[in-house]
């Protein structure tokens, strides 16, 4: 499988969209990457690596602040923005899925409605900054409005699973960090943490978009 690439302007300057397709598209999943690290994180490889084989496309955006060089994510808004302008160059006939990683979840919940999409995906969703789980962020999750799948480290200290209230769908990664790296003597190995967020992720598609035809 080859993945194809596409430069895009955004408001914000060049942003770069990396598509891995399925044959058969079931659903379209675009993903942002996180504030600290771009799109070849392991968790947004290796949902592009497994989801296309079974049907689901992914398409992964980079930031402008990535492609420039820079070492730390721009504002929020710009973040949308960049993000709202690479999802406007997708052709998709796909029921569309909007998520990503930490801050790329953040920009996902905020953005996933205006961009037609039928549910929204939050990797390692930053609920709070570490150590301060007074400033929650639970209402710009909740604000996407739309059936949203949150997939979460168990030692993630900005934010553990069970840090989310009951109405939220939670996946836990056992022993994972914000990462979803686990301790090497940890229940799960890497490669088993990664294959439970992608059978996660790929159930939920499954259930939330294909088991529900008024999403489609």
């Amino acid at each position: 499988m080859t993945s194809t690439e596409l430069l895009v302007d955004t408001p914000y300057g060049e942003g770069r969209l990396v598509t891995d397709r399925a044959r058969r598209p079931i659903a379209t999943v675009l993903l942002g990457h996180g504030a600290g690290a771009g799109i070849e994180t392991p968790d947004l490889a290796a949902l592009a690596h497994a989801l296309p084989r079974n049907d689901v496309t992914v398409v992964r955006f980079e930031q402008p602040w990535v492609r420039a060089g820079r070492k730390v994510a721009t504002a929020p808004p710009t973040l949308d923005a960049a993000l709202v302008a690479g999802a406007d160059k997708l052709r998709t006939r796909s029921p569309l899925v909007v998520g990503g990683r930490s801050a790329g979840a953040r920009s996902a919940c905020r953005t996933a409605r205006r961009l037609g999409a039928v549910g929204a995906l939050a990797l390692a969703f930053p609920l709070h900054p570490p150590g301060k789980p007074e400033k929650s962020r639970l209402d710009e999750l909740r604000g996407a409005r739309l059936p949203t799948l949150v997939v979460q480290g168990e030692r993630d200290t900005m934010g553990r699973p069970e840090e989310f209230p009951d109405d939220v769908e939670v996946v836990p990664v056992p022993g994972a960090d914000h990462s979803f790296v686990v301790p090497k003597r940890g229940v799960l190995s890497q490669d088993d943490a990664l294959d439970l967020l992608v059978e996660a992720v790929l159930g939920w598609i499954v259930r939330e978009v294909v088991g529900n035809p008024a999403r489609r």
